[in-house]
């Protein structure tokens, strides 16, 4: 398993990160985003769904649970599992990780039932000054390598 960590310091810095993650991301790729309210996992997803080329405004699907854009070089599937917490029904969810586009997914601890075995795990946490700290965690080689890609 590679790690890496990134710190970013204003939204256009996270922004910014999730660009390039979203330029070199592969189709079937499962990104799973973790910390507290407010760390900043959808404004990373900002970042990666204009990385894919989406030009839809991407907001955050906690009260829809989930939302997809199209119109970039893959679909981009964003879970927000936050209110699926003690819920272990088939939701039809795991269908994405198989489709043609990226899946990304909020507070995925309350899924951890669905999470194949390869992934990229992403904590953030929130430092000083409004800084956050990319905690990144790569399971399975195609993850690695899109470590390097975003090093």
């Amino acid at each position: 398993m590679k790690e890496l960590k990134k710190i970013t310091n204003s939204t256009e810095e996270t922004h910014q990160l999730g660009n390039v993650i979203g330029q070199n991301v592969s189709e079937n790729m499962v990104i799973l985003l973790d910390g507290d309210l407010g760390a900043g996992k959808t404004t990373l997803t900002q970042g990666i769904a204009k990385g894919l080329g989406i030009k839809r405004n991407v907001t955050s699907p906690t009260f829809t649970i989930q939302k997809i854009y199209h119109g970039g070089k893959m679909n981009l599937y964003h879970i927000d599992a936050y209110r699926m917490e003690g819920i272990e029904q088939d939701l039809g969810f795991d269908e994405y990780f198989y489709d043609d586009g990226l899946t990304v997914i909020e507070w995925s601890q309350f899924m951890k039932y669905l999470i194949p075995e390869e992934y990229l795990m992403i904590s953030i946490h929130l430092l000083e000054n409004g800084a956050r700290e990319f905690c990144f965690e790569a399971h399975g080689n195609q993850y690695e390598n899109l470590l390097e890609d975003i090093r």
